[in-house]
């Protein structure tokens, strides 16, 4: 998929693994449309890349609407990276001896799975009205997590929801390859993104050491450089690739 003259939605664009691939999908010469809560980092970050800021949840149909008509109005919407996510702990049974919350645990589950449903659908809706170049309409990459198959405790929601995504991957390469749109996935470990910032450097370290080769923690542009590649290769379809030092995740 060529994205010169095409746009491009990233959600939770602003920062870390999104903001990493908004500036790579704009070198590549889309008019990328970053989606995020953040109004102030957002807006200030799609200006530096010359792109679109659009302020939206993912699990609002009317404003991820709202983003795709942005993106649309520079140029057709060719390429789909979704980012936005949420983790939270919970626990089956709590040390108080009371029953985990469900509260949080639904909406968990909607912010990571029902968001990543919502904002493909649409997305999809989109490049499905394209005209094809080279048969192909639009390539979409979604975000699960290693956590979709070593959770560790307390991550059962989170764990659960990325477990949907990378369920859901083949079955939306299968729906819409009579629409010339690809789907594929990408399945990231142990990254040193703005969510970790907030541990000390030696649990940083610590996490880093855990993965085989190369011992560190990954960089948000190692993800971008892949979900770039997804987007361009017009072979790879209904996959999931883990991209985490062969790491495999401990219980705790």
């Amino acid at each position: 998929m060529h994205l010169t003259g095409a746009s491009a939605l990233v959600t939770g664009g602003a920062s870390g693994l999104g903001a990493a691939t908004s500036r790579r999908l704009a070198a590549a010469g889309a008019h990328v449309v970053v989606l995020d809560l953040n109004e102030e980092l957002g807006t200030e970050f799609a200006a530096e890349i010359g792109g679109t800021f659009a302020h939206a949840d993912v699990t609002d149909p009317a404003a991820v609407d709202a983003a795709l008509d942005a993106a649309e109005r520079h140029g057709p919407l060719r390429a789909l990276v979704h980012c936005a996510g949420k983790g939270g702990t919970v626990r089956l049974v709590n040390r108080d001896g009371s029953p985990g919350d469900l509260d949080l645990y639904r909406q968990l589950i909607d912010i990571n799975l029902v968001g990543t449903f919502n904002v493909l659908r649409l997305a999809a809706t989109r490049m499905a009205g394209n005209e094809p170049v080279d048969g192909e309409r639009g390539a979409c990459v979604l975000t699960a997590s290693v956590a979709a198959w070593e959770g560790q405790i307390g991550q059962i929601p989170y764990a659960s929801a990325k477990a949907g995504v990378v369920g859901m991957t083949l079955v939306a390469a299968r729906d819409l390859a009579t629409k010339g749109i690809r789907v594929n996935t990408i399945a990231p470990g142990v990254f040193d993104t703005p969510i970790l910032a907030r541990f000390s450097q030696e649990i940083r370290d610590g996490l880093g050491a855990q993965v085989p080769n190369p011992a560190r923690l990954g960089q948000p542009d190692e993800f971008a450089m892949l979900a770039q590649q997804v987007v361009e290769n017009p072979y790879l379809n209904g996959e999931t690739i883990r991209l985490d030092g062969a790491i495999r995740m401990s219980p705790r």
